[in-house]
């Protein structure tokens, strides 16, 4: 039997919510799971593709971007070329680092209690960051130099582990190495396309053979939800960033990640 209509419209939500901003989609999933009792053979399944549906909102809101820098690659422009190179650099480290550490990424999903410690660590992490990190020298995706966007790529390697967040790893990646905010928040967001996809093809393949029996009509709800709750987050998430900073999402980890841990230990 398939989630209830409600479960898969709050798993939306969390996924839509939760994929761009640094507190950890993977994260929220797997918690969100747990507490409402989705942590089936199909769970897994339906939390690769609702993530698909996150990912649309960025090709829908920064289409004229993709097409722009298309375009420029075909008449060798050298802004094109530039985005293309630094979002490639920050890709391919993850491909490398993630079928090297595969398995072992797998079995660290199945435990709550790392989702929860990770969320936490995460918080602080974030804290220290955002008060020690200052001067920003890039103002721009395509102005990144190659070693730049490649340490960002490094670093958010340690986003496969569950809690972590990829998009927490690679803006505060980012901003340790000279990004300032607005261009490091693009740049998570450009890079979740080619990331995402390559993840969810890899998960797709590993569980293909239970796809057959997947609830597709629960699924396409949930990737809906997720897409149209990712459009909104993503305008509203740069202009909180702009005003406030990292620090409200930093405090937010620390007390979800300490109630899931305490709940986690206690039940």
């Amino acid at each position: 039997m398939g989630p209830s209509l409600l479960v898969v419209i709050l798993l939306g939500i969390v996924e839509g919510l939760t994929e761009f901003i640094p507190v950890s989609s993977t994260g929220h999933l797997v918690l969100a799971g747990e507490l409402l009792g989705f942590h089936d053979a199909g769970s897994a399944t339906f939390d690769i593709v609702i993530q698909l549906g996150a990912i649309l909102a960025v090709v829908v809101l920064y289409f004229r971007r993709f097409t722009g820098v298309a375009a420029g690659l075909v008449r060798r422009e050298p802004n094109a070329i530039a985005f293309t190179r630094n979002l490639l650099l920050g890709f391919l480290p993850a491909v490398a680092v993630g079928l090297l550490v595969y398995k072992a990424i797998k079995a660290l999903m199945e435990s709550p209690v790392v989702v929860a410690v990770a969320l936490i660590a995460g918080g602080i992490a974030i804290l220290l960051i955002e008060r020690t990190v200052r001067i920003a020298r890039v103002h721009s995706v395509e102005g990144m130099r190659w070693p730049t966007a490649l340490g960002i790529g490094c670093i958010q390697c340690l986003s496969m582990i569950p809690g972590v967040s990829r998009s927490g790893a690679t803006i505060m990646g980012a901003l340790v190495l000279g990004v300032e905010r607005k261009t490091a928040a693009e740049y998570s967001f450009f890079l979740a396309v080619p990331v995402m996809l390559a993840a969810s093809a890899k998960e797709l393949w590993e569980q293909r053979d239970a796809l057959g029996g997947a609830d597709w009509g629960s699924i396409a709800i949930g990737f809906g939800v997720s897409f149209v709750v990712a459009l909104a987050v993503i305008r509203g998430f740069i202009a909180i960033v702009s005003r406030h900073g990292f620090a409200p999402f930093a405090w937010y980890r620390i007390i979800v990640g300490s109630i899931a841990l305490v709940w986690l230990l206690v039940r």
